[in-house]
């Protein structure tokens, strides 16, 4: 009887044993997906950002008025029924040039952060690859180019290239290689000396074949996350320089541009510059929200494959 009892005790013992096991891990699954999970802070700021990009790219399907079309009955009109978010002092519809200026602002808050990466991939993973000399000169270049204060390199293409919308793309995207580069390098050297990549080498595997398929699949999570980080930036600095005159110039309207105009008519029409600061402020913001979702999302994904 001793036995048995001894026995029913230990089947007792590892079935709660194994039920723990069972509801810690029914835990760990739970919190992971609570923690991955996205809420309220993601997809409001997302369905903002949907809204701004389908309102930018069907900004000529809209029906509203050429953003440089003069309505001489409505000069420095408030809002109303015929221009919802009033007129400037030209009389041009401000809902018509806050939705052609997002073209503007979305296209260098994509391309400038994709120049600079591009550029610094290459940069990066060379010097975290190859080492040696290659990595000084790489290393060398950044640091030069770092000296540079950026404000002088904008404004050295902008007065020698003018204010092309692609000059600001590229002149933008130069300020962020650096950072690309040594992030690019740093995440190169973690995985250069990996056992699948000195295997791959042994094989007979050329370089390029091990950049491309060995290691840039493990280094694009930490490039992610700085284009989502550049993104609200190079929006704000390019609203920055439309704002000083040396963005794109009129008649194309960007929103820096539109806050520019209405600064000397605060007092008697605040609406031309308030609607696109508001619109700005909350584009940078739902950027910055969606953004730092995302990369915590990327970090408990990377962390449960770890």
């Amino acid at each position: 009887m001793a036995d048995i009892s001894h026995s029913n005790a230990a089947s007792a013992g590892a079935a709660n044993a194994g039920t723990e096991v069972q509801d810690k891990h029914a835990a760990a699954i739970a919190l992971h997906k609570r923690r991955t999970r996205f809420g309220l802070l993601f997809w409001i700021p997302l369905g903002w950002l949907i809204i701004v990009a389908v309102a930018a790219i069907g900004a000529p399907f809209w029906g509203l008025p050429a953003p440089d079309e003069i309505d001489w009955a409505y000069l420095q009109s408030p809002p109303s029924e015929a221009h919802w978010l009033g007129t400037d002092v030209l009389g041009r519809d401000l809902l018509s040039r806050i939705i052609w200026g997002a073209r503007v602002s979305l296209t260098v808050g994509f391309a400038a952060p994709a120049i600079g990466v591009g550029a610094g991939l290459i940069l990066g993973m060379a010097a975290g690859y190859y080492r040696g000399w290659v990595d000084e000169v790489v290393g060398i270049a950044i640091d030069s180019w770092l000296a540079i204060p950026g404000l002088v390199v904008l404004l050295l293409f902008a007065v020698i290239f003018g204010g092309s919308l692609f000059m600001v793309c590229f002149s933008l995207g130069l300020l962020f290689i650096p950072t690309a580069a040594r992030i690019t390098r740093a995440a190169t050297l973690n995985y250069a000396g990996r056992e699948f990549v000195l295997a791959a080498r042994a094989l007979g595997a050329s370089d390029f074949r091990i950049l491309s398929k060995e290691v840039f699949p493990n280094i694009i999570w930490p490039l992610i996350a700085f284009i989502l980080i550049d993104i609200p930036i190079a929006i704000v600095i390019e609203g920055s320089l439309s704002f000083l005159g040396l963005s794109v110039k009129a008649p194309t309207p960007s929103w820096g541009g539109i806050i520019a105009e209405g600064r000397e008519h605060l007092s008697t029409a605040p609406w031309i510059s308030l609607y696109p600061t508001l619109v700005m402020f909350v584009t940078v913001l739902s950027f910055n929200l969606v953004g730092d979702a995302i990369r915590r999302r990327l970090a408990d994904v990377r962390e449960g494959a770890i």
